[in-house]
C-alpha cells in the first residue's frame, strides 16, 4: 500500500517530529501573544458600543491561555521544550485597530493551526490533531466574534488557505 506524502511545512520541508516541534512553538508564541493582547484591548478599549466586545475579549483571553498549556503540553510530548517568547502585540488609541488586529491575528493562527493537524496526523499524532481540531473551533469562535464586533462578515479562510 503507498505512503501518503508528507504535508509540507511553508518552507517545502518535509514535516519531522523535530520540524513539529517548532511549529508549534511558533503556534505557542502566537498564543502568547493572544493572551496579552486580549488582556490589554479588554482593559483599554473604550466607547459604548465596545463594551460588550470588551467583555468577551477578557472571556478570549481565558481561552488562549488554556490552549496555550494544550499546546505547551504537545510540544513536551514530542520532547521538545516550550519556548517563552510570545510575538510581538500590536497596540493602537483606535478600538477598531485593536479588533482588526485580533482578527489578522486569529486568521493566521487558524490557516497554522489547519496545516498543524494535517501535519500531525502525516506523523500518526492522530490524538494531537484531535487536540488541536479543539482549538479551532474555539479560534473560530474568536474570529466570528471579532467580525461582528467590526461590523463584517468573517474572512474566507478557505480561500486565504488557497493561495498559500
Amino acid at each position: 500500500m503507498p505512503r501518503k506524502p508528507s504535508p509540507k511545512t511553508p518552507d517545502a520541508s518535509p514535516v519531522t517530529r523535530e520540524r513539529l516541534i517548532q511549529l508549534l512553538n511558533d503556534d505557542l508564541s502566537r498564543e502568547y501573544q493572544a493572551i496579552i493582547a486580549y488582556v490589554v484591548y479588554s482593559q483599554v478599549i473604550k466607547g459604548a458600543k465596545f463594551m460588550s466586545i470588551a467583555s468577551e475579549l477578557e472571556k478570549h483571553a481565558g481561552e488562549e491561555l488554556e490552549h496555550a498549556i494544550i499546546i505547551a503540553k504537545q510540544i513536551d510530548y514530542l520532547g521538545g521544550d516550550p519556548t517563552v517568547t510570545p510575538k510581538s502585540v500590536k497596540t493602537s488609541d483606535k478600538p477598531e485597530e485593536m479588533l482588526r488586529f485580533d482578527l489578522d491575528n486569529e486568521t493566521q493562527t487558524i490557516l497554522q493551526y489547519r496545516a498543524r493537524v494535517k501535519q500531525c496526523e502525516a506523523l500518526g499524532e492522530y490524538a494531537m490533531a484531535e487536540h488541536i481540531r479543539e482549538i479551532l473551533m474555539q479560534e473560530q469562535e474568536h474570529l466570528t466574534d471579532l467580525a461582528s464586533a467590526l461590523g463584517e462578515d468573517p474572512p474566507n479562510l478557505s480561500r486565504l488557505q488557497a493561495r498559500k
